[in-house]
């Protein structure tokens, strides 16, 4: 019996449509396009990428007001200070590399505060023994430095900017004022927070809960308070922060609650312009932010990973992973013990830096996982920050990053400012033999670390992985998904991710020699074949369990005149083009 026209017609859209189906899954295949949880997202005039989707569009908003990427890194950061408070905010610190479109040149900030001038180490050890601890504690007035990304905005926009402040900071004051509906994984960290810090002295109930709770997915969250402090840094700009009405604030709170910051600290802050250090990658050269930062691990990562066929070893082979935890290993030895503030300690880049100290380390890799590794004291793996990164249609590009450290910070609130102060003096050592010891006016080390790729002089890549101790694995593992196996910027922030802790760590106190090879962490996405086989190697390896940050990108096709961008899928980000 014949087929009726409607049955046979469905039977053949049916069939085009699996037939269409096949081709764009092998299309994708590929193109090594396995892994990507979407496209990428593509714009001609412009984009930004950050962990906070209105945060994305006020950042768009502004290139579209003809402000630049500059002015939209600075509007983005201020909106998700408010959004994301559970990641960053003003009472943290900036780090950021620029490409100048018009002066052709990449430039560099730190925008990292100093520890109090006040503080001696010796009244440090002193108010150390009080409370019995032999390391800076987190959630301690002892931890506060001065809070650096204010000045870090002011000195981009003097450097850089188009729009005046006034604009730039109308729409995070305006959300601040008005609410706006807080998303699904912030809403989980900020309620995990309350409970411990609200207890905090200070007004952190008042400013960051809604009846004594951290607010819920959808719900609408207000923060008038930071509303009138970003009114008046828009207003009277940096200096109402750091010598005007806000410094003399929190000095007075700070004396009334035994701290240790003064307004003369505030006063006397100042944000830092400096050449990244680099290296290159196969032909494209790899630029991270150094001294008191950890960025140049990434560049150490790199140099060693240049001498192995990742590309032939294959992507997530025990192979590769072997290679990249025993190169992670070498490496955080290094930046446990010379990375530090560079006004006071000369770190050695000639030497860290070299292709011939990449190939004497790689030479210690063998077959099996290194198991005399020192385990240091844990205080870094984890911690909660943002990056985004604009870039316009002039050409300009701006990788930022910033963070008050441990989430929300350490839950000091000066009532009426409206920001939780940071807690990076945690990350001082106490050992004064090292580096990276506490001084007076001395900057911590930071996890933060913004990345930038050149290729041919001309820019490539602005990229972020945010979380602690974790960032530099990251940025390594964005880069080799991309140079050497073919993925595409958002399929190699989508692809399965590895950690490893339990190396030595730049606070200086080594707890024991545990004569161990450390703790690997997998995600799911990696075949249990393969975890079988690198717990053959000695490696001590879980599923899950660990965080593997949360990462922005944005690539320029110089040949298209066209940008790509990409955004982290585990949680709420959005990257958004025009």
């Amino acid at each position: 019996m014949p087929l009726s026209s409607k049955v046979f017609s469905l039977i053949m859209s049916v069939m085009i449509f699996c037939s269409m189906f096949s081709f764009a899954q092998a299309d994708r295949e590929a193109n090594g396009l396995n892994f990507a949880s979407r496209s990428e997202v593509i714009g001609q005039h412009g984009m930004v990428a950050t962990s906070h989707p209105l945060a994305t569009q006020i950042g768009l908003d502004i290139l579209k007001k003809g402000g630049n990427a500059i002015d939209a890194a600075i509007a983005a950061n201020a909106a998700t200070g408010l959004m994301e408070p559970t990641g960053n905010g003003i009472g943290g610190d900036l780090f950021a590399i620029i490409w100048h479109e018009k002066s052709q040149k990449l430039y560099a900030i730190n925008a990292s505060g100093r520890s109090p001038r006040g503080l001696s180490y010796d009244n440090l050890m002193k108010e150390l023994d009080k409370i019995d601890s032999e390391t800076i504690p987190p959630y301690h007035l002892l931890s506060v430095s001065v809070p650096g990304v204010v000045d870090g905005w002011f000195e981009l926009h003097k450097k850089f900017g188009s729009l005046p402040m006034k604009e730039i900071l109308k729409s995070p004051i305006h959300y601040a004022e008005n609410g706006f509906p807080v998303t699904e994984a912030i809403s989980y960290r900020w309620r995990n927070s309350v409970p411990f810090l609200k207890s905090q002295p200070g007004a952190f109930e008042s400013t960051f809960t809604i009846d004594g709770e951290g607010p819920k997915k959808g719900q609408i969250f207000k923060n008038p308070d930071l509303g009138k402090t970003l009114s008046l840094l828009a207003k009277s700009g940096r200096d109402a922060y750091y010598k005007g009405e806000i410094a003399k604030k929190i000095d007075k709170w700070m004396k009334e609650n035994n701290g240790y910051l003064r307004y003369k600290d505030f006063a006397n802050h100042k944000s830092e312009w400096i050449e990244p250090v680099t290296t290159n990658y196969r032909g494209y050269d790899v630029y991270q932010v150094g001294g008191n930062v950890q960025g140049t691990a990434v560049l150490q990562m790199l140099n060693i990973l240049e001498g192995y066929d990742l590309k032939s070893m294959g992507y997530g082979t025990v192979e590769t992973l072997h290679a990249f935890i025993e190169t992670k290993k070498l490496v955080y030895e290094d930046r446990a013990k010379h990375y530090a503030d560079a006004d006071f300690q000369d770190v050695p880049y000639d030497i860290l830096l070299s292709k011939d100290y990449a190939e004497q380390r790689r030479q210690l890799i063998g077959e099996t996982a290194m198991s005399d590794v020192s385990t240091g004291v844990e205080v870094i793996e984890d911690g909660d920050t943002v990056y985004l990164t604009t870039a316009d249609s002039e050409g300009n590009m701006v990788s930022l990053i910033q963070s008050n450290f441990r989430g929300m910070g350490t839950g000091f609130v000066v009532p009426g400012l409206g920001f939780s102060f940071q807690n990076r003096g945690e990350l001082f050592s106490t050992d004064p033999q090292h580096p990276n010891v506490y001084e007076p006016g001395k900057r911590p080390f930071h996890t933060i670390i913004p990345g930038f790729v050149m290729k041919d002089g001309k820019p490539f890549f602005s990229y972020g992985n945010m979380g602690g101790a974790y960032q530099p694995i990251g940025h390594v593992s964005i880069l080799t998904n991309i140079i050497d196996f073919g993925m595409n910027i958002q399929e190699a922030g989508d692809a399965a991710r590895w950690d490893h802790s339990g190396s030595s760590e730049p606070t200086g106190k080594i707890t024991d020699q545990l004569n161990s090879s450390g703790q690997v962490n997998l995600e799911s996405g990696i075949p249990y074949e393969v975890v079988r086989q690198l717990r053959a190697k000695g490696h001590k390896v879980e599923v899950g369990n660990s965080f593997f940050g949360r990462y922005q990108g944005i690539m320029r096709d110089h040949d298209k005149e066209i940008y790509y961008g990409a955004s982290e899928s585990r949680v709420d980000g959005q990257a958004a083009g025009y």
